[in-house]
């Protein structure tokens, strides 16, 4: 498709901030208005529209697709996201180890226990840790402590945390990317610890080296999301 627009603006709006084309307010990909709760992340909305050239590329309006999310789905059903974002707790990654006595063990503990135990203290629950693959529940009462804390996320940061507990299969470094101050990159590289360390062993495949990099940009985008979104 064709670029149809000329100017690309940020304007105020009933309950935050929206982009314009040509003076005209964009609206979801659901029909409803696209109005965010700050200039911030209406301006990165905004680069997205600017960025484009004569040729419209799907591919290049991840923010815009986190908006919509937020607007469309994440505030029609709020408890259902949350009981998704849970199920990344309830079989978190950063839980399940390899057995003790390899090498992989060791690997694991030095980059997931610091996330483990920083969110431990941070939201008051104890995760059960496993070697092997067996799933092992996590309690009710921190379950419950972390559906509380996920109930006080606004729609916007809780649309981006469903990208990263999906891409770090784990909830813990999706909420640990949300923290200020966070190291990114090295948040995911804890998650995808164990695909890393059989690179390291073996080597790099072309493809899964594109993919694992097409999967930290979206990480890395949604956790910019969450910071604008949040201020």
């Amino acid at each position: 498709m064709k670029r149809f627009w000329k100017e690309v603006a940020v304007a105020t709006a009933a309950g935050g901030w929206q982009i314009t084309l040509d003076g005209r307010p964009l609206k979801t990909q659901g029909g409803a208005q696209q109005v965010v709760p700050n200039a911030s992340l209406a301006e990165l909305l905004a680069t997205e529209w600017r960025a484009q050239g004569a040729e419209i590329d799907p591919r290049g309006f991840p923010l815009r697709d986190l908006t919509d999310f937020a607007l469309d789905k994440v505030a029609a059903d709020r408890s259902g996201m949350i009981a998704r974002l849970l199920r990344f707790a309830e079989t978190d990654t950063l839980c399940y180890r390899a057995h003790p006595d390899e090498p992989l063990f060791r690997h694991q503990l030095a980059l997931w226990e610091p996330l483990l135990e920083a969110s431990e203290a941070r939201y008051g629950v104890v995760f059960e840790r496993v070697s092997g693959i067996a799933h092992r529940a996590q309690s009710p009462a921190t379950l419950a402590a972390l559906r509380a804390a996920l109930e006080e996320l606004d729609n916007f940061t809780l649309a981006a945390l469903t990208t990263l507990a999906s891409l770090a299969a784990s909830l813990v470094a999706g909420l640990a990317a949300l923290e200020p101050g966070a190291d990114v990159d090295a948040v995911f590289a804890a998650s995808n610890a164990e695909e890393d360390w059989q690179a390291q062993q073996w080597g790099w495949e072309e493809e899964a080296e594109r993919v694992r990099a097409l999967r930290l940009e979206a990480f890395r985008t949604a956790a910019e999301f969450a910071r604008a979104a949040r201020g």
